[in-house]
């Protein structure tokens, strides 16, 4: 089974508003297990980016400028996720700006849920913890997840999290190499969480160059807007 877990970031909170996506990060998952091909892109959205929307993930208008159109990218971006389950926390928020984005386009592109399914982690949840806060960082905090660096949201690292995170909720961390015990059942049907042993080497996520170079001109950037030297 093939799933994409799925994080964007945006210029504002409203498509209504005009507002358009700026970050897409995915991180596959087959069978369970993190592959290491995952799919990350800054976007220019020709528009400015609201106060509001900054000052959650930190990306400006300005770092944007020399990035690609989703126009750009949309070929390669709907290749990658064609037939996959979409793991999304808070679904509708990141699907009604992807499907605005493939409207834009032309010709028109179909939208997702025709090549996609689709699994929303925030009511998944909700129904295994009604009455709980179930935002990400809460979810974090319950499954023993480190998400200490999530100091600004970020579509790529959110993705990762969120990645841990549904696995945690559905069965253990089996992605992150962890073999199930011999006649257990199958990951998808385990109720339990398996827990990393304390001790034991922590996985490394493999990250390739493009993210990498990205994730340089991003720090490079932030570098030039801030005096603070641990930015230089």
């Amino acid at each position: 089974m093939r799933q994409v877990v799925l994080d964007t970031e945006t210029t504002g909170l409203e498509v209504s508003q005009g507002h358009r996506i700026i970050e897409i990060g995915c991180i596959e998952l087959v069978n369970r297990r993190v592959t290491g091909n995952h799919w990350h892109f800054y976007i220019n959205p020709d528009r400015e980016i609201d106060n509001g929307a900054f000052e959650v993930h930190g990306i400006s208008t300005e770092f944007l400028q020399d990035k690609q159109h989703f126009a750009e990218l949309a070929e390669d971006f709907c290749k990658y996720v064609a037939g996959a389950e979409l793991v999304i926390h808070n679904a509708p928020f990141d699907i009604g700006f992807l499907n605005h984005e493939l409207s834009l386009l032309q010709p028109p592109l179909a939208e997702l849920q025709q090549s996609c399914g689709i699994l929303d982690t925030l009511l998944l949840a909700r129904q295994k913890h009604p009455g709980q806060k179930n935002n990400l960082d809460a979810l974090c905090k319950r499954y023993g997840i480190d998400n200490s660096n999530r100091s600004l949201h970020g579509a790529l690292l959110d993705a990762r999290i969120l990645a841990d995170v549904y696995l945690a909720m559905t069965g253990g961390q089996t992605s992150l190499g962890l073999e199930a015990e011999q006649g257990a059942d199958t990951a998808a049907e385990q109720t339990e969480i398996k827990r990393i042993e304390t001790g034991k080497p922590l996985p490394l996520w493999q990250v390739d160059e493009a993210a990498q170079q990205a994730n340089r001109e991003y720090i490079e950037f932030l570098a030039t807007q801030h005096d603070d030297p641990a930015w230089k």
